[in-house]
């Protein structure tokens, strides 16, 4: 049975009756408001070190990098509009490659030129993320974003990190007016796409 999160909330990334996640899917997913025009939202992961900063260039993968150098996380790809059912962008996290100097992966929505569109969260409903079992398909978790965040351009959704060897994940919902993932690497400490 899948777990509904609130924001803060914390769980472990276990599977039912015992054993570890070898690998999740997590899926991000976004409604346009009141029929608007189409929003580009980009899913992006940024493994991070001990201290909450990325260790390399490669360290976010997104839409023009879609795959991390250690092959643990990649993305399947870019929605521009958020338009279908279910999942408009995942991110496959392999839990068994990610390298030990990485203690966390967050994960990060920003708005494809959100500025130049005068484009912001207050314009989108139903957004989420959910981690799926990748080897059964089970949704683990689910984190609806109820949160009106008008003129706000990017969400620091969540993270799973690593504690006492185990893995885990928090439901974040931080709001940001990063106007893409180029300044929200930077919170990050990323400096690779200069």
């Amino acid at each position: 049975m899948s777990i509904s999160l609130t924001k803060g909330q914390r769980i472990d990334l276990s599977k039912d009756g015992g054993g570890t996640l070898k690998k999740v899917v997590v899926g991000l997913g976004w409604d346009v408001a009141n029929n608007g025009p189409d929003i580009d939202c980009d899913a992006s992961a940024i493994l991070c070190g001990a201290d909450g900063k990325t260790l390399r260039t490669g360290d976010v993968v997104f839409y023009n990098n879609q795959k991390h150098p250690s092959g643990s996380v990649y993305s399947t790809g870019d929605n521009l509009t958020g338009a279908g059912e279910g999942d408009d962008e995942q991110l496959i996290v392999d839990l068994t490659k990610v390298p030990t100097e990485y203690e966390k992966i967050a994960f990060v929505v920003t708005i494809y030129q959100a500025k130049e569109r005068k484009q912001h969260f207050g314009l989108i409903k139903n957004a989420f993320i959910r981690i799926v079992d990748a080897e059964t398909g089970k949704e683990i978790m689910r984190y609806d974003l109820s949160e009106n965040y008008p003129n706000k351009t990017g969400i620091i959704f969540g993270e799973i990190y690593r504690k006492d060897g185990k893995w885990k994940f928090n439901a974040i919902g931080q709001a940001t007016d990063d106007t893409g993932i180029v300044s929200m690497s930077t919170r990050f400490g990323y400096n690779g796409f200069k």
